[in-house]
């Protein structure tokens, strides 16, 4: 059964760092293309970054230069460090997996959801 676990979130002043985990199971990154979406209350889910199974990442433009996805193949782990941390990035950020869409977008489609994770940035 496929697994995934958010941890990382928190409350952080604007300008701080957070480091986001996705831990999953029962899946692989090099046949599953793995997204980081996120909710803030009130707005549509939005998509953050995706991590694409031949290894490459895509970023949304409002995140471009702030937000980079790694991953440890060990753990299976894949991370979302989040620099510079605006108010606007306060949200539920939410790891999603799928063996055939890899698209950034509202996550519409994807078959697997970790159960979020919230960020929370002031200002």
């Amino acid at each position: 059964q496929v697994q995934l676990v958010e941890s990382g979130g928190g409350s952080v002043q604007a300008g701080g760092s957070l480091r986001l985990s996705c831990a999953a199971s029962n899946i692989y990154f090099s046949a599953y293309c793995i997204g980081w979406f996120r909710q803030a209350p009130g707005k549509e889910r939005e998509g953050v970054a995706l991590y694409e199974t031949n290894g490459r990442t895509k970023y949304a433009d409002f995140v471009k230069g702030r937000f980079t996805v790694s991953h440890d193949n060990a753990k299976n782990t894949l991370y979302l460090q989040m620099d510079s941390l605006q108010s606007e990035d306060t949200a539920m950020y939410f790891c999603a997996a799928d063996r055939w869409r890899c698209e950034l977008g509202d996550g519409q489609g994807y078959n697997y959801w970790g159960q979020g994770t919230q960020v929370t940035v002031s200002s």
